[in-house]
């Protein structure tokens, strides 16, 4: 039992030789909307189902794609007994941006995980539909893209009790949707090698996520950045950075840096985490400013795309430079065809500007919907080392500010206040609060603890413990951004 080495993002391998493989480290996994949602299976020994096996002919791989791993990450991905988990307990009904697990081990084990834990999105969901929709589950559904996929709604369904519909899988519509849509966003953009697939996390399972790559390679896309799919299919492995690498740094200077320093390859600047024009373009500008001829690029996520495209090129004109724009997070034909109007306007070249598609073309919104972005599913570094961290964003309120530390949840047994708290480790628990973890009491993690099916905006609240990190990193962002302005 367990998975490949290349089961995972490419830019999952990049970041471990550009950062520090063996520290330890902490994600947490929580679903940033959708309600109420009920966990159906206990996380440790579904994980130990995921544990990568390694070989040589893993690592031979990866260096023939520019991916050569150095000792500290093959010893790191190695140690599956140093990882600790801390999960709600099997059955538990936990509330949007709630913790459900953490996992604290070798950073580059930890971080390697995330693609495959990002898909159990799609059980939680079927779990809850079933539970809380009986009678519009199966519309729910919907038609299924394989016979992987409908084993793993069987398994959920019996781990609830709850009989199964009978349930339609058709594995080459699928396949013809996905080469469907891949082939009108190779028209807009008129070259498939401007495009790239990145929607491993936003798959069911990896059986789910080759039969998308079919489609992809049919519309004529030869990149992705499943380094398993790759392989198998003949494909092209890609990704550069990712936002726990600068988080790891605590800065986008240092951290864009270290991409540069420590890889040969051509590297992918990653804007939004602390601040997209403030800190992440002034800081990717300076490098590619220094790095002619290696055509760096930039990568856009949260915020306002169109405002940062316009700010980026204009300010890259002045500087004489030429960086490759990348457009993801969400993009679709509509964003596209704005995003290539756009590109004309500023004067950018066809090849300086390229487009990453995920959920768009691997999520089946003609068939389940239940998909990764109907919840928001995330797995995200909150310690690295002695230091806590988080995801700031550009967007107005929480947004996809994720929290710090180690983090746990505590919930409400009597009294009145939110039905939820997030605390930290070792943290002792509020007045009327217990700690809700494998061992809580039997009914603390029931769907009434939760304020029940109603409770679909529910703040999250957080500790002392918790708000103080909090305070402490976004002190230490305000300096970082005005010391980067300031250099400007």
């Amino acid at each position: 039992m367990g998975s490949s080495l290349l089961a995972t993002d490419g830019y999952k391998f990049s970041m471990a030789e550009a950062g520090w493989p063996l520290r330890r480290e902490t994600f947490y996994y929580a679903h940033r909307k959708g309600g109420p949602q009920l966990l159906p299976f206990d996380v440790e020994a579904e994980l130990q189902k995921l544990r990568p096996v390694p070989a040589a002919a893993d690592y031979a791989y990866l260096a023939s794609h520019d991916y050569e791993m150095g000792a500290g990450f093959k010893a790191a991905i190695t140690q599956w007994s140093e990882l600790k988990v801390h999960a709600l307990p099997s059955g538990a009904w936990f509330l949007p941006r709630e913790p459900v697990f953490s996992i604290s081990g070798p950073s580059a084990l930890v971080s390697w995980l995330e693609p495959l834990l990002l898909q159990w999105n799609y059980r939680i969901q079927v779990a809850s539909a079933a539970v809380l929709h009986p009678q519009q589950f199966e519309s729910l559904l919907g038609t299924v893209t394989g016979e992987a996929q409908k084993q793993l709604t069987f398994e959920v369904l019996d781990q609830v009790g709850v009989k199964a519909p009978a349930i339609e899988v058709n594995e080459a519509a699928y396949v013809e949707r996905v080469r469907a849509q891949a082939a009108e966003l190779v028209k807009i953009v008129k070259d498939p090698g401007r495009i790239f697939e990145v929607g491993l996390r936003s798959a069911t399972c990896m059986a789910q996520h080759l039969l998308a790559l079919e489609g992809c390679a049919a519309a004529g896309i030869s990149r992705t950045s499943n380094v398993y799919g790759a392989q198998v299919l003949n494909l092209v492995p890609v990704g550069t950075m990712g936002h726990e690498h600068i988080q790891r740094y605590g800065c986008d200077a240092a951290a864009f840096r270290a991409m540069c320093d420590r890889r040969h390859a051509r590297s992918s600047f990653l804007l939004d985490t602390f601040d997209t024009i403030a800190s992440g373009i002034p800081a990717a500008f300076a490098l590619i400013a220094e790095r002619p001829g290696m055509r760096d690029s930039i990568r856009y996520d949260s915020g306002d795309k169109v405002a940062q495209y316009r700010f980026a090129t204009q300010r890259a004109k002045a500087l004489g430079i030429r960086p490759v724009q990348i457009l993801e997070d969400g993009f679709d034909a509509e964003q596209t065809r704005a995003f290539e109007q756009l590109r004309e306007e500023a004067g950018w070249a066809p090849s300086e500007q390229v487009y990453g598609y995920g959920g768009y073309l691997v999520a089946n919104p003609s068939g389940s919907g239940l998909t990764r972005d109907k919840v928001s599913a995330v797995y995200k570094l909150s310690q690295s080392g002695p230091d806590a961290t988080m995801k700031f964003a550009d967007e107005a309120g929480l947004g996809k500010q994720s929290v710090p530390g180690r983090p746990v949840l505590f919930r409400r047994q009597r009294g009145d206040g939110p039905w939820g708290m997030v605390g930290q480790e070792g943290e002792d628990a509020p007045v009327g609060y217990a700690l809700l973890s494998r061992e809580a009491a039997p009914g603390l993690s029931s769907l009434a603890q939760v304020g029940g099916p109603a409770a679909v905006a529910q703040p999250l609240t957080l500790s002392p413990a918790t708000q103080r990190l909090v305070e402490t990193l976004e002190r230490r962002k305000k300096t970082m951004v005005e010391a980067s302005a300031q250099e400007r």
